[in-house]
């Protein structure tokens, strides 16, 4: 006699919630968990994705995440995302995120607006800025580097400028006092 149960494709249960694999724990792990392979970083949206293989040229922008594992060349601007450059990924671009995860190559100008973060396999040549750098021992960079917040600078250099232009005040009529007599 015929059953449903028979006309299901082979490895498919009738709760299709579970997932049917030899290797799976009891403990369900997530689709979207990074693993050491080279999957993209582990965020609350899905990140898009260039894979091996895929070349662009040209300029790339959006405001969503970016894992990149194969190449691109000319501009990667990501207003609110995050770029993670995968291990067999080259970019040779100027790259503007949010933040920046480097485990293959870059070459260009990276801008982090809060962080830059270099893996051990990670390469960098060109110029770097951010607020928040980290390199991983084995990560090779080389090139120009601001890190740390800029704000602050700003204020400084205009404190420095009034109390420059006060003591030249002094200067002056202190000179002009001493010529006097």
């Amino acid at each position: 006699m015929w059953k449903k149960e028979d006309s299901k494709p082979e490895g498919v249960t009738g709760n299709l919630a579970t997932p049917v694999s030899s290797a799976t724990s009891s403990s369900a792990i997530p689709a979207s968990t990074p693993s050491l392979s080279g999957a993209p970083p582990n965020t609350s949206r899905a990140a898009a994705c260039i894979s091996q293989g895929i070349k662009i040229k040209g300029e790339v922008t959006g405001s969503e995440d970016l894992f990149v594992d194969g190449i691109v060349d000319g501009k990667l601007n990501l207003a609110n995302g995050s770029l993670t450059i995968g291990p067999n990924g080259h970019v040779k671009a100027d790259v503007n995120a949010r933040e920046v995860i480097v485990r293959g190559k870059i070459e260009g100008k990276v801008t982090g607006r809060d962080r830059v973060q270099l893996w051990s396999t990670g390469q960098v040549t060109g110029e770097v800025q951010t607020d928040r750098l980290a390199i991983e021992d084995g990560a090779l960079l080389r090139g120009k580097v601001e890190a740390g917040r800029q704000t602050n600078k700003t204020t400084e250099i205009k404190a420095v400028a009034a109390t420059a232009t006060g003591k030249s005040a002094d200067t002056t009529s202190l000179s002009s006092g001493t010529a006097a007599d």
